[in-house]
């Protein structure tokens, strides 16, 4: 039997293929100075069509100047940006193909909840009948068809957010911006609305961008998270690789709980000294003899036993503090010199009596210590 021939590209298939695959956004060397202080530094970025990307950050490290570049409500200073094969790195935000919603909403009080979200639908493209109908579109979209004739002070934060959302999404953008649009709110409404948020960006395939310093926000919706710090990129990643795979010393200390540990490279490979005590660090093997490193370990990763049942390495440590949180009970831990935190089941945490003062056994997962070199 004769194989089929292998299909043959055509140009017209590879230019398709080409525009397909490439980024939807593109920040290229965007720099941004506010007189002698530099908020951004040489920042690379790209984005894929329908991609939900979080900027992650502590306050002052740029998210917010980085997403408002990208508006064009300030321009960088130096660099480019592409949107779709297009340079907006200086066109005006009205020229711009994006919706946002901001962390005051931003509503118009003396509008309605329709009028509020049928605001930018004007010109030739939006007669009053399609006008009418896609605000009735978006009001059942975010659940709140029943709230059309009423005022945004007749509402509670999540409908209001639910409103500006639907706003910014009015006019079919391919790009939405989030600037901490759940900031705002209460835990438990915050909770429900960034899964409702996620949903929504997932069924309409709208490249989003989001800024929050909420780790378990970003965790929680994002395709992929880049962490900043002092106006540069840490890591691009997915909330997996980011949790995981730390690739710098702040990474793994901003996202998520981890103790630090300060440590030098001994002898055989593998082992560590930390404040005189020796460890034991996988990761460290290939490291010579005297190397600084500092190490992390995330709290789920480290394991208590009672001291009559300690295994072998392992540090006797004395709980100094805990906190209760539901799901996990967190310890404070002092072992010797060392500060650790632990994370057990309720079930487990009634088992160990692991009340404060009590004494336990406390063993570090080789496999499970991050660690960094130093730069020297």
């Amino acid at each position: 039997m004769t194989a089929p021939a292998p299909e043959i590209e055509t140009l017209e298939d590879a230019a398709r293929r080409a525009r397909r695959d490439a980024p939807y956004l593109e920040v290229q060397e965007v720099g941004k100075q506010f007189g002698s202080f530099v908020a951004l530094r040489r920042v690379n970025l790209e984005i894929r069509s329908g991609e939900f990307v979080t900027f992650l950050g502590p306050s002052g490290c740029g998210k917010t100047t980085l997403l408002r570049g990208i508006a064009g409500l300030d321009p960088p200073t130096t660099g480019r940006i592409m949107q779709g094969g297009r340079d907006i790195t200086h066109l005006p935000p009205a020229e711009r193909d994006f919706g946002i919603v901001f962390q005051s909403y931003a509503l118009f009080p003396n509008l309605t909840v329709a009028e509020n979200i049928a605001y930018g639908l004007r010109g030739a493209a939006w007669p009053k009948a399609r006008r009418r109908e896609r605000v009735a579109e978006l009001l059942s979209i975010v659940g709140l068809a029943d709230q059309a004739p009423k005022y945004p002070a007749q509402l509670s934060g999540g409908q209001q957010q639910r409103v500006a959302l639907a706003r910014a999404l009015a006019n079919e953008p391919g790009l939405l911006l989030l600037d901490e649009p759940l900031s705002a709110l209460d835990a438990i409404v915050r909770q429900h609305l960034r899964q409702e948020i996620r949903s929504l960006q997932q069924r309409l395939g709208v490249t989003t961008i989001m800024v929050t310093h909420d780790q378990e926000e970003a965790l929680g919706v994002s395709d992929r998270i880049v962490v900043m710090s002092r106006g540069r990129i840490e890591q691009v990643g997915t909330p997996a690789e980011i949790y995981d795979n730390p690739a710098s010393p702040f990474v793994a200390g901003f996202v998520g709980h981890s103790s630090r540990i300060e440590a030098v490279v001994d002898t055989p490979p593998g082992i560590i000294i930390a404040s005189g005590m020796k460890l034991v660090a996988e990761a460290t093997r290939p490291l010579l003899y005297g190397a600084r490193v500092t190490c992390f370990i995330r709290p789920e990763h480290v394991r208590l036993a009672r001291l009559a049942e300690a295994p072998e390495g392992a540090l006797s440590a004395v709980v100094t503090g805990l906190e209760y949180l539901g799901p996990v009970v967190r310890l404070s831990l002092e072992a010797g010199p060392l500060r650790l935190l632990a994370a057990v089941s309720p079930g487990e945490f009634a088992a160990l009596e692991a009340a404060p003062g009590a004494a336990f056994a406390v063993t570090l997962p080789p496999e499970h210590l991050m660690v960094f070199v130093e730069d020297v």
